[in-house]
């Protein structure tokens, strides 16, 4: 150790500053580095904020429109609301007034809670009287001296009453600048509505509503209620005017008929006390005139015998005339007798059950002579269901006879006659029908063919003399069964008399108790 010698190391300035240098120049990288790092970071959290604002800003506006919705929505479910109170308030007037037939009883519905419901405080109905001035006739909300002031006023405004005469309504919502001052003026209110009541496209009166000055602005809705309103007042006002025509109409009608009524049942009673002396007169007469028919026809058929002394051939034909027209005449007296007891009801029908056919067979035998003369063919119709029927065969048996004898009168040759009874069992009863294809009748003659002494004009009645009684004869016979007869014709082509027959017969007597009316 003593005697070995070591290098003694050497520091080079220069390599140290060098090597300074280079990690000065690492430190300044690095935090360049870093420096850059942060700023790129900035600027992400600066988007990122940016895009935070943006979108609060967004849900900013987006909470305002909602806020601004949620208050035009509640304020128009406000609106709708008090239009739905409006229109059912609207709708139970109307039920009301449909029923109503009093004038006064309608003014006195124009009250305060209605007008409330409808979103007013004031109202005025005004309507022309009969001396044709406006007056008022329900009042809410406005000062008394109103109800005279305002009528004169509008009556003398020719810019108002004039537009309102042609269905023009005023509002403030939409009315000119003039003439919302000039209602304003009137009525002392601020938000109004004036419109007409039209009836029968006249003016019938005036609706007023309105608010005052702190209340809300009249809307179109509010004009919309205010006009259902004034249909339905103006309607009511013209059905009840109506009405009360109708009432006094049917109220001068009720004593006119009243009236005549009374004349009529005065009148029915002349013609029931005049048709019963007329009665009482035929049957006098007829009994009158029976007896020296009687010795008439005896002595002329005496003197036809010879037994009192040869006759002369002439004489002789005279006397067969004479004999001839006293059976005529017998004829005629008691057709007359027969209808007049008949009528008064004298003659009691004889009703017992028996089939009809059995009595058509022998009519129909009766008259084979006539009926072979002018070949004439007779058909029946009887069905086998017809039940016996109640009636007089006596009286029945006049009938056919004399329609079967009127049937072949105007029948000409080769012609049919036909007979038909048929069944209604619903109504009980029997329709009878006989049915010819002789020369017909005219509508005009149809009508009064079965009155007494009524002879259709015709060449054949021309020719052939008859009474005009046959018919009328028939009439009273099937109403004396309670029945009832009618006849059908076609000129040219035939006619057919029809009468129905009930089941059961009922004497009058007994019917005209039964009947509430005491009608047969």
């Amino acid at each position: 150790m003593n005697g070995v010698a070591y290098p003694v190391s050497q520091f080079d300035p220069s390599s140290i500053l060098i090597v300074v240098s280079v990690i000065l120049l690492i430190i300044v990288i690095i935090i360049v580095f870093l420096l850059v790092s942060k700023n790129e970071e900035f600027k992400e959290l600066k988007n990122a904020y940016d895009k935070i604002m943006q979108t609060f800003d967004e849900l900013d506006q987006q909470a305002k429109l909602i806020v601004k919705t949620d208050l035009e929505l509640n304020k128009a479910q406000e609106e709708l609301d008090r239009r739905l109170l409006g229109l059912n308030t609207l709708q139970k007037l109307a039920r009301k007034m449909n029923t109503s037939r009093d004038e006064n009883e309608v003014f006195q519905w124009i009250n305060e809670p209605l007008i409330t419901a409808l979103g007013f405080s004031r109202a005025m109905v005004l309507a022309y009287g009969d001396d044709k001035k406006l007056i008022c006739r329900a009042t809410i909300g406005l000062e008394p001296k109103k109800t005279t002031v305002v009528p004169d006023a509008l009556s003398k405004n020719e810019q108002l009453i004039e537009p309102l005469r042609e269905g023009i309504t005023f509002s403030s919502l939409s009315s000119s600048q003039k003439i919302r001052s000039s209602i304003v003026q009137i009525f002392d209110t601020e938000h109004f509505i004036l419109t007409p009541l039209l009836s029968q496209q006249q003016l019938a009166g005036l609706l007023f509503v309105g608010n005052r000055y702190n209340a809300p602005a009249v809307n179109e809705g509010d004009e919309e209620l205010i006009s259902v309103l004034a249909s339905q007042l103006a309607q009511t006002f013209e059905n009840v005017q109506l009405f009360e025509q109708v009432y006094r109409s049917s109220q001068m009608l009720e004593i006119k008929v009243n009236d005549r009524t009374k004349e009529l049942t005065h009148a029915l009673k002349e013609v029931a006390e005049i048709s019963k002396k007329k009665t009482e007169f035929i049957s006098a007469v007829s009994h009158e005139l029976r007896t020296p028919l009687t010795s008439i026809k005896g002595y002329a058929a005496i003197l036809m015998t010879g037994k009192v002394g040869e006759i002369p051939l002439a004489v002789k034909e005279r006397l067969g005339k004479i004999n001839t027209h006293s059976d005529n005449l017998v004829k005629l007296i008691n057709d007359l007798l027969d209808i007049a007891r008949i009528e008064s009801g004298r003659v009691e029908m004889k009703a017992i059950a028996q089939p009809i056919r059995t009595m058509v067979d022998n009519i129909a035998d009766l008259l084979i002579p006539q009926l072979s003369a002018k070949s004439l063919v007779l058909k029946t119709n009887i069905p086998t269901d017809v039940p016996p029927i109640e009636f007089d065969s006596s009286q029945v048996e006049r009938v056919f006879i004399n329609l079967i004898s009127n049937a072949i009168k105007f029948t000409p040759t080769n012609g049919t006659i036909s007979i038909n009874v048929l069944p209604n069992f619903e109504k009980q009863e029997a329709l009878v029908e006989v049915a010819d294809t002789g020369i017909g009748m005219k509508k005009d003659d149809l009508a009064k063919v079965f009155d007494e002494f009524f002879r259709v004009d015709n060449e054949i009645n021309m020719n052939v003399k008859g009474t005009g009684l046959g018919l009328a004869l028939v009439k009273n016979i099937v109403e004396a069964h309670n029945g009832h007869v009618w006849v059908t014709s076609d000129v040219g082509v035939g006619t057919t008399f029809h009468f129905n027959l009930p089941f059961k017969h009922v004497p009058r007597e007994q019917k005209k108790q039964k009947s509430p009316t005491g009608d047969a």
